[in-house]
């Protein structure tokens, strides 16, 4: 395993004692508080996990202003995207020094972190579009990460937190959610030294699978971390339970025991293509992983980005900015001429015709209709978990999206 990103240890910070975490959640009762919003909850638990080391709380302005420009904060810590707890309206916490945070996607508020406000800034309309457009590569109001960045408010409140606890994440994701320093503790009871991570937000099909083989052998790694989304994701996502079970009887029944780790993590969707791969890749590193698959459109939306932005970027990375390497892939899909997936890259003798490639709404349609995709295209197994919930949709179309999703 390689070490922390900006540090030699983990410094996750959620508090882990038992006496001062009751401690601080008495104090924060008394405290001013403010519900935040998902993704300022969201960061927190990445914090709390130790998956943004080194960071300790939430950014200033000037960090984020060139967190977004440079991948630098102005305090010269490489990060790629600002880490920010942002608000509409600050009055209710002005001029107080300690405040506690509540949990916008708990029933109830209840606190989640305990902070030492540093600054209560406001950001220009200006610097709200340089941030959008460098975070993005677009302002469009349509893209889902835009519309959420834009939509909570101008004014950013930094300083240091402590965290009581993970919101939703470990109580409905008990099997599934882990914090960094678990997959660290984990990946070393089982001798791993060499991981490659898989960032997914869908369920894996055959080519994911496969994908995640071509990788674990090309680096000769001694284990992979399956690693998945838990938080908010955009309308028409498949909910993070749903992809929990695709995944789990997907790697049970295909992959060698002891080589596959199912895993999730605490974070709200950006859609930011580019800038979320190098996101990924940085808290990949703070988990102990060696390597990350980045596909073509890691963690795009619809056509903001072309299909290897996400990988050109980390030749903007500064040398030794992160130890994590990239295993860059390309489109992979089942080769009817060798009957098996391939890299499209690897056979360029290969034409659009001599690969089963389905569209996303092609096999929405198919799984709505009872029908399961081509086994070259998905296992059996994880096709049937889909048709149930595709077709529990259509009986059933209050529940289309998930409890968090959104």
């Amino acid at each position: 395993m390689i070490k922390p990103h900006g540090s030699d240890t983990l410094n996750p910070l959620y508090v882990k004692d038992d006496k001062a975490r009751a401690a601080l959640l008495k104090e924060a009762e008394g405290l001013p508080s403010l519900v935040v919003c998902s993704a300022a909850a969201a960061n927190a638990v990445m914090m709390a996990g130790g998956y943004f080391n080194p960071l300790t709380g939430y950014m200033n302005k000037a960090d984020a202003l060139g967190a977004a420009e440079k991948m630098v904060t102005a305090s010269g810590v490489f990060f790629p995207v600002p880490i920010l707890n942002m608000v509409e309206d600050a009055s209710s916490i002005q001029g107080a020094k300690r405040i506690a945070l509540k949990d916008p996607n708990v029933e109830g508020n209840p606190i989640l972190a305990v902070m030492d406000v540093d600054a209560i800034e406001t950001f220009t309309d200006d610097e709200m579009k340089m941030m959008t457009d460098k975070i993005f590569r677009t302002d469009d109001m349509e893209h889902p990460g835009v519309k959420a960045f834009n939509s909570v408010g101008k004014t950013a409140i930094s300083g240091p937190i402590q965290v009581l606890n993970f919101s939703y994440f470990d109580k409905e994701f008990p099997e599934t959610f882990r914090t960094a320093y678990q997959i660290r503790e984990e990946m070393e009871k089982l001798g791993w030294e060499k991981v490659v991570a898989f960032q997914t937000r869908n369920p894996m099909h055959l080519a994911h699978e496969e994908l995640c083989r071509m990788a674990y052998h090309a680096v000769k790694a001694d284990g992979i971390l399956v690693h998945m989304l838990l938080g908010k994701l955009k309308e028409g996502d498949i909910p993070a339970d749903v992809r929990d079970a695709c995944i789990r009887v997907m790697a049970e029944k295909y992959f060698e025991p002891n080589t596959v780790l199912i895993t999730g993590y605490g974070f709200d969707m950006l859609y930011a293509g580019p800038r979320e791969a190098v996101l990924h890749a940085l808290f990949r590193q703070n988990t102990g992983c060696t390597h990350l698959i980045v596909g073509r459109d890691h963690a795009g939306v619809g056509d903001y980005y072309g299909p290897f932005d996400a990988q050109t970027i980390f030749d903007e990375v500064p040398k030794g900015a992160m130890d994590i390497e990239i295993f860059n892939a390309d489109h992979t899909a089942w080769s009817k001429k060798l009957n098996k997936v391939v890299m499209m890259r690897d056979v360029p003798d290969h034409t659009k015709d001599d690969f089963i490639l389905l569209s996303g709404t092609k096999v929405r349609a198919m799984l709505s209709e009872g029908t399961a995709p081509p086994k070259e295209f998905s296992r059996p197994e994880v096709s049937k978990i889909l048709i149930t919930y595709y077709q529990g949709l259509e009986e059933k179309p209050e529940i289309k999206m998930g409890k968090h999703s959104g």
